[in-house]
């Protein structure tokens, strides 16, 4: 292989096979495009049921006459199995091929889907999640390993850009999405209506993916998955927990976590010393790598723990339905959509470290509005400011990735890929317990706040206090979300220490490595 030319066809790609992407000319070709419509296909089915779900948990209270935190396990339930099957990603990919897997995938998810809307039960609908999780986990990091694949090195910022487009819906689009369908239907149809999407994705993927060669020789690393997946899913329990418990110090988030890091501990020895680990930990040679996980980690911790604040601001002080709720937040999505296209191509020109850190700035100059929240904060600026935040965000989260995969061997883009996506599951799980944990204790700080909020479902409560007091509690309640938000931004601007240090130069293609610009074959 290195023996060939930087843009030679390997040999064994002259047999008849889909349409191969060209990676040598500096726009995305058709080829590219119609892998990227594939991956995302598949990508906005994995996101869209973390967020769709959240809207019918009040639902399967009533019809499986549960408690909410029974109920709470249909979301843990489908992280959890993300987390235990994202490690497996990378070395399946190199054994099977990505397009084999993404098929698997693919229709895995859609099975575990069709299972969930028969759930006669919370405990089956929880077991059919876990199966449902099993195939969205690989969904994701397969998508950014067949994208950067068919893109090379010199177009990874503009294909990520086009990947980052469901990770930015699937927040908005999922309650809005889900409360319509409850609303019209029932929640069976949150799962059904993955069924048509996941049938064109997997005709799709077998008619457009290009094929790939599976590796063999690697043997699989079963000491690495019985130390990482069930560390992965201990430690994410635990975080998880936080919130229902409301303090990190319980047995319930402690004993997980404690021992899902001892085991996430224990793979880290075990991975520096084997010489084809489940995760290949010595990526983190890579300089960029390592600075962008550094930055990724961070700025995940920060905003996407922050990202339910506003959410439940509009719920709790507001009074807004949820789908009300879901299309107030739209202006940050649609802010993100007008920069993110831009930033993927500047990355590929100029390097992603400018681009982030003017991506960081904006978000951080938005959440500092937040941090002055009040019970009624003008939606006439609070939804130009989400747009601004929009904006920011489309120069961050997927330049960040670009940064990370843009420099690895095509050998190495699958294993690199899975350990972003399984810093993104960590980050988020830890920002989430974290912004949920700052908000209910700043909350329950404030003697009004509580009753006010609780005033929406109780008009009781308003004839008992007497209406200036809870106009007096929302507005503790609004300073709740306020202080929390100050965290979120102080978290925000220490991002900007690691992205000063990513690349700020148009990439360049890994040395010996003539594959990661050649075709996929």
């Amino acid at each position: 292989m290195s023996a060939q030319p930087p843009n030679t066809v390997p040999p064994e790609s002259s047999r008849p096979e889909s349409p191969q992407p060209d990676s040598s000319g500096d726009k995305l070709d058709r080829a590219v495009l119609q892998i990227a419509g594939v991956v995302v296909l598949g990508a906005i089915m994995s996101i869209l049921d973390v967020t769709v779900v959240n809207v019918a948990l009040p639902t399967f209270q009533q019809d499986f006459g549960a408690t909410y935190a029974v109920v709470a396990w249909t979301m843990t339930a489908y992280t959890l199995a993300l987390a235990t099957v994202i490690p497996l990603t990378g070395w399946a990919a190199d054994r099977f091929g990505t397009k084999r897997l993404y098929i698997a995938a693919l229709v895995l998810f859609v099975l575990g889907s069709v299972l969930c809307s028969t759930a006669w039960d919370i405990t089956s609908l929880i077991t059919f999640r876990v199966v449902q999780g099993l195939g969205g986990g690989m969904l994701m990091p397969l998508g950014m390993t067949i994208m950067t694949r068919a893109a090379g090195p010199e177009r990874v910022g503009r294909v990520m850009a086009v990947l980052g487009i469901p990770m930015l819906l699937g927040p908005i689009a999922g309650p809005i999405l889900g409360g319509w369908l409850i609303e019209i239907a029932s929640w069976h149809w949150i799962f059904l209506i993955n069924v048509p999407i996941g049938v064109v994705a997997l005709v799709a993927a077998i008619v457009l993916l290009p094929s790939d060669s599976p590796e063999s020789s690697e043997s699989f690393d079963f000491v690495g998955m019985l130390l990482l997946s069930p560390g992965l899913a201990l430690f994410l329990f635990g975080v998880s927990s936080v919130p229902e418990t409301g303090t990190i110090a319980s047995a319930r988030v402690l004993v997980p976590a404690c021992v899902g890091a001892l085991l996430i501990v224990a793979f880290v020895f075990h991975a520096l010393r084997t010489e084809h680990p489940l995760i290949d930990l010595r990526l983190f040679a890579n300089r960029s790598l390592t600075v962008a996980v550094l930055t990724a980690a961070l700025f995940v911790v920060a905003f996407m723990g922050s990202a339910l604040l506003l959410p439940t601001y509009f719920l709790q002080v507001r009074g807004e339905t949820t789908l009300q709720a879901g299309l107030l937040l739209a202006p940050q999505g649609i802010g993100a959509m007008v920069t993110m296209p831009i930033a993927g191509r500047l990355v590929d020109r100029i390097g992603p470290g400018r681009i982030v850190m003017t991506g960081v700035v904006v978000i951080a100059g938005a959440m500092a509005y937040f941090t002055q929240l009040g019970a009624d904060t003008p939606y006439s600026v609070l939804l130009p400011v989400l747009f601004v935040m929009g904006l920011g965000m489309g120069c961050t989260m997927m330049p960040i990735m670009t940064a990370a995969l843009q420099t690895l061997t095509h050998r190495s883009v699958a294993r690199g890929s899975t350990l972003m996506n399984i810093n993104q599951q960590i980050s988020a799980s830890i920002g989430t317990a974290l912004m949920s944990v700052l908000l209910t204790n700043h909350l329950q700080s404030r003697e009004l706040a509580g009753a006010a909020i609780a005033s929406r479902s109780n008009p009781e409560i308003v004839a008992g206090l007497g209406p200036e007091a809870i106009s007096q509690g929302f507005q503790q309640a609004a300073d709740a979300f306020g202080s929390t938000y100050i965290v979120a931004f102080g978290l925000v601007v220490a991002t900007l220490v690691p992205a000063f240090f990513l690349p700020r130069s148009r990439p360049v293609r890994p040395a010996g490595d003539p594959a990661a610009a050649a075709p996929v074959h």
